[in-house]
């Protein structure tokens, strides 16, 4: 099944599907007009968004004894890494050892830190690409070390919220979570009804802690400015803000569930079926408490069992990201938490979509931009894509376009990265560093959701579709939204990609590729980037052995 080919709604399947891209085997049928719970929710998303200004605001004086343990456990892992790995790396002359030092220790110090610290960790976990491989390992583990409520205060939530006992609710609810996140634990269980729910309950006391707990990330931030030594955490006031834009609207299930809505309906004006979002449950949900339709399939990692099912696994990832384009560019909603943890693909092949706390929303300016970004990079216009990236705030708004070309030697042939040596490849990426700071660059929360949830669609790639053609992907990719949506896309920033065809040499500069290959899989991309990696990595051993020689024999 390709992306073009996805199933429409059977004849006779639930009135709903018309408004979102649910199962056809309803539990309940939503009429998403008329739900209580969704009632003013964007007077509501936006009051929450007002509030994170004043969360992350430094006060003149610390914020209690929290901003104390909070500094002293990073202090600690700090100190730690410096006294400790950091010494060992340079003395081995292997980078590696002092990131996987500091890593570890910054794993640990959030772990004990609580939810909040390890919601922060688990959103870097799932940042494959933009941070070390190291940083990402280490906090992955985050993600199953939460350790789960007792089954009285999960409880005590669900019934304080539904204002009735539990059992008036729920035939069966199983007291051991199926999952236990930092902000909230999943159960299973079963409505009065005898359908089966997935019930997400809120844990107790999250939402003070997570306000607290950003009063304190606030006050420490600045003075950890160039002190951790990962150019991703190079600003941490900076991230912190990400953050609180981040995990606030996560405190409110009414908003994650009306997120559902929007995604669902998302894909279904696109006609968009090979993927499905969980319906939520029409009365049963409120701030700390979500109750939703129960989905199953195929663990996201588990590609063996895929494909021995019949599914055609290239197809899958191909419509994820089909999907994940279509509601950025063209509809400014987009899932923003996207991993494995957050996906199952059933036996017929469709994938569902679970989770939808962190969700990218862009107003019609940044939609915009998004698009006339992705067109840019379509057509090889360097210009336009800076413009985008302007108005999407990650450039002052008076930046000099073409400074920024002419200073990044955007307007001449990009270089093969794997052709050049070591000591220019690291020159470019600090020159390029320094210019972008000098330049007053920054990275908005919607830009890191999207390049974040692209860095996991290429890693899907690599396990689900290793040895697919990527010129081949990009020219189809690129057919079909040129077919489909190539009159609107001309409408909307005046450029019509039936015209404008697709650049394919710069598709290949954006590889690290000449313009002589032809061909190239995921599996050729992946070689030649652990063929740089090795290569910096060796540059960086005997340069820092050269030194220690250079040491030992001054006299």
């Amino acid at each position: 099944m390709t992306f073009a080919e996805s199933p429409s709604a059977p004849p006779e399947a639930p009135r709903d599907l018309t408004d979102g891209a649910f199962t056809d085997d309803a539990p309940w049928v939503l009429d998403v007009g008329h739900l209580d719970w969704r009632a003013g929710s964007a007077a509501l998303r936006a009051g929450t968004a007002r509030q994170v200004p004043d969360l992350i605001r430094r006060r003149r004086l610390p914020p209690g004894g929290r901003v104390v343990r909070v500094g002293c456990s990073l202090g600690f892992a700090l100190v730690g890494w410096y006294t400790i790995e950091r010494r060992r790396g340079r003395r081995e002359g292997d980078p590696s050892v002092s990131r996987a030092g500091l890593s570890r220790r910054l794993r640990i110090a959030f772990e004990r830190l609580g939810p909040t610290y390890i919601k922060l960790g688990q959103i870097l976990s799932s940042g494959e690409g933009l941070f070390p491989v190291e940083l990402v390992d280490q906090f992955k583990l985050l993600r199953d070390r939460v350790p789960a409520e007792s089954f009285e205060d999960v409880r005590a939530v669900v019934e304080e919220e539904l204002g009735r006992p539990i059992e008036a609710v729920f035939s069966r609810f199983d007291p051991e979570p199926l999952a236990a996140a930092s902000i909230a634990q999943v159960h299973a269980a079963t409505l009065v009804s005898g359908v089966d729910v997935v019930v997400k309950v809120q844990r107790p006391a999250v939402a003070s802690t997570v306000r607290r707990d950003l009063g304190a990330m606030s006050w420490i931030a600045p003075a950890l400015i160039g002190r951790i030594p990962v150019s991703a955490l190079a600003n941490p006031p900076a991230l912190v803000e990400l953050f609180a834009e981040t995990i606030v609207e996560e405190l409110d299930f009414r908003l994650e569930a009306d997120n559902m809505l929007d995604v669902a309906n998302v894909l279904a004006s696109t006609d968009q079926r090979s993927v499905v979002v969980p319906r939520p449950h029409p009365e049963l949900v409120t701030r700390r408490l979500l109750v939703m339709e129960r989905l199953d399939g195929f663990s996201w990692g588990d590609v063996d069992g895929m494909r021995d099912a019949g599914i055609d696994t290239e197809a899958v990832v191909r419509a994820l990201m089909i999907a994940f384009l279509e509601g950025a560019v063209l509809f400014g909603v987009f899932h923003g938490d996207l991993h494995g943890g957050n996906l199952f693909v059933r036996r017929d092949g469709r994938v569902a979509l679970l989770d939808y706390g962190i969700t990218g929303r862009l107003d019609e300016t940044r939609r915009l931009a998004f698009l006339r970004m992705l067109m840019g990079g379509s057509i090889n216009d360097p210009k336009m894509q800076l413009g985008a990236l302007r108005d999407l705030g990650a450039l002052p708004a008076d930046t000099d376009l073409d400074a920024v070309v002419r200073d990044f030697g955007l307007d001449r042939p990009p270089a093969d990265a794997a052709a050049m040596a070591p000591d220019e490849l690291l020159r470019q990426v600090r020159d390029l560093t320094k210019q972008l700071l000098a330049y007053g660059a920054r990275f908005p929360k919607v830009l890191m959701l999207f390049v974040k949830d692209l860095l996991f669609l290429d890693g899907a790639l690599a396990t689900l579709a290793p040895d697919v053609d990527l010129f081949a992907e990009v020219t189809q990719v690129a057919t079909y939204f040129t077919a489909r949506y190539g009159a609107r896309i001309a409408a909307d920033i005046g450029i019509d990609p039936r015209s404008n065809p697709v650049d394919m040499d710069a598709v290949r500069a954006g590889l690290g590729v000449g313009a002589e290959v032809e061909q190239l899989t995921y599996r050729d991309l992946q070689a030649r980037r652990e063929l740089i990696r090795k290569r910096m990595e060796d540059h960086r051993r005997e340069r820092v052995g050269h030194t220690s020689r250079h040491r030992f024999r001054r006299p």
